[in-house]
């Protein structure tokens, strides 16, 4: 029983700091940019969460400027980073997480 605890306080501490991971990810390279719910200078999380797929969304992380036209934007100021796989998943699930905010 002690070890079925110990194993579900470890996957719980990972799945809460991947959560802070996309967070800290966000407050790091996005918030200048972007809010999670409200338009500032690119759109919100909310609103690129609710248009498009996880896979859209880290495509467009990974090549603005390839992915633009795409999306039906006349052109970008997206700066392109230079992230690492797992951190690239973890943004994208963090911008996700505000679907239907």
């Amino acid at each position: 029983m002690k070890k079925y605890i110990l194993v579900l306080a470890v996957l719980s501490s990972l799945l809460y700091s991947k959560d802070l991971n996309g967070k800290k990810l966000f407050e790091t390279h996005c918030w200048g940019c972007h809010h999670q719910t409200a338009v500032a200078f690119g759109p919100p999380f909310s609103e690129i969460a609710s248009k498009r797929t996880k896979e859209e969304i880290q495509a467009y992380i990974i090549s603005p400027k390839s992915m633009y036209k795409a999306f039906g934007y006349k052109r970008t100021v997206m700066t392109q980073f230079n992230l690492s796989d797992a951190e690239i998943e973890s943004l994208s699930e963090y911008i996700l997480s505000y679907k239907g905010k």
